[in-house]
């Protein structure tokens, strides 16, 4: 140890040891990753053409934008992270980042993401990024997440606001059809989070959040699932009957929709003590969504080429 080293420790005061890679993991990359590609179907789905440059700006925005609601996430959920097996190791309750770190890190991107946003895109694409991440960090992390088992159900409008971003920033106007988008996501994530919530049920009566199966018990949430992906199917097909897809889109969402029922099904009518059946179900949420999006942005492409060569 240095003696610069030597002296810090003797007043208490803590070097940090984080790694880029710790403040990179703050910025849950995984659901970011999934709001970075949701903004990018909203931003290229949206009518006429963008400049590239700002459409790079802007989706990098809604990235930073994204993952400094993450940090802000992980910091004030440090408490209840360390009580469950899923997110023990994350970089603050692991000891690798300290939450002044994380908030100072997630505040400043917060900032920058907006600000970068507004001056340069759009402000009202802006202003909906700072609503999504005041939603997500005060409304859902602070409030809903530990006061009630709708948490996911209303907490899920943040999560669903990306593509939303993505067609304002393109538009400079919301559209019907982004609408369209926010509720495929809003609708999509009470199942996914609920199948996830069943096979980890010990975990969140460990740190004492109220996720449906804790507070319902299971055969409701069973139910209260197969209920959500009744009404998820048909407004997955919604972009070809909205005539902003092809009939072909509306033939593979319907079938994707179909799944989706499929797998509910399944977890609402057979006995599952090992969660086979809520874990196949929690995997096939991510498929759908990916596909669903992948699906609209391959035929948006493949429509637009279409009409270039008649013309």
């Amino acid at each position: 140890m240095s003696t610069r080293e030597s002296r810090l420790k003797d007043t208490g005061i803590r070097l940090s040891e984080a790694t880029a890679g710790d403040f990179f993991a703050l910025l849950k990359p995984r659901v970011m990753a999934l709001a970075v590609f949701t903004a990018f179907v909203g931003l290229m789905v949206a009518p006429g053409v963008m400049n590239p440059v700002i459409a790079v700006i802007a989706i990098v925005a809604i990235a930073v934008g994204a993952g400094a609601a993450g940090a802000l996430n992980m910091w004030y959920d440090a408490d209840i992270d360390a009580l469950m097996s899923r997110t023990s190791k994350r970089p603050i309750p692991s000891g690798r980042v300290m939450p002044g770190e994380a908030l100072c890190f997630g505040l400043v991107l917060s900032a920058l993401s907006v600000m970068t946003l507004g001056v340069l895109v759009d402000w009202l694409a802006a202003s909906l990024l700072a609503f999504t991440i005041f939603f997500y960090v005060v409304i859902y992390t602070m409030w809903l997440k530990r006061s009630t088992p709708q948490n996911i159900v209303i907490g899920g409008a943040a999560g669903a606001l990306p593509p939303v971003i993505g067609w304002v920033a393109a538009t400079g106007a919301i559209g019907i059809e982004s609408l369209i988008l926010f509720l495929i996501i809003f609708l999509w994530t009470p199942p996914h989070f609920w199948a996830l919530a069943l096979f980890k049920t010990g975990d969140y009566a460990a740190a004492g959040i109220p996720m449906m199966p804790n507070v319902a018990g299971q055969a409701s949430t069973r139910t209260q699932i197969f209920a959500y992906s009744l009404l998820l199917a048909p407004i997955g097909v919604l972009p070809w009957a909205f005539g902003f897809a092809s009939g072909f889109y509306g033939v593979v969402s319907t079938i994707l929709g179909a799944g989706f029922i499929w797998h509910a099904w399944k977890v609402l009518v057979t006995p599952d003590k090992e969660m086979k059946l809520a874990k196949a179900l929690f995997a096939y949420s991510i498929f759908y969504l990916f596909a669903i999006f992948a699906m609209l942005l391959a035929d948006t492409i493949a429509m637009r080429a279409v009409t270039s060569a008649g013309n």
